[in-house]
């Protein structure tokens, strides 16, 4: 096992954290999530089939709304615009109005 000296953890610590900070920025604006809305972005290991070996994990925390798990198929630092396209259209799909029964169909 190989050890890293405690000054390039801290560099990869700092830039994993302004990763995640900027992400939340962007998320958050294209998420339209106010005051009261909150976001928890994770990477974490993916034992899954044909996954990488990590993803990132994207809770979205709406007030008065249950929680929604958003999952990219990539490390933190891999998340690109594409993937945030790919993240709002899946959580707007979700908010998206059901059609109701159809007129005249009982």
């Amino acid at each position: 096992m190989a050890f890293e000296s405690l000054g390039a953890w801290r560099a990869r610590s700092a830039a994993r954290a302004e990763c995640t900070a900027r992400l939340k920025r962007v998320l958050s604006e294209a998420l339209g999530l106010g005051a009261a809305d909150a976001l928890a972005i994770n990477e974490i290991a993916c034992s899954d089939p044909g996954c990488p070996d990590m993803e990132t994990i994207v809770l979205v925390m709406r007030a008065g709304a249950p929680t929604r798990a958003l999952r990219v198929r990539r490390p933190l630092n891999a998340v690109d615009a594409d993937d945030i396209a790919a993240l709002v259209a899946e959580d707007r799909s979700a908010h998206a109005p059901s059609a109701g029964p159809a007129a005249g169909s009982r």
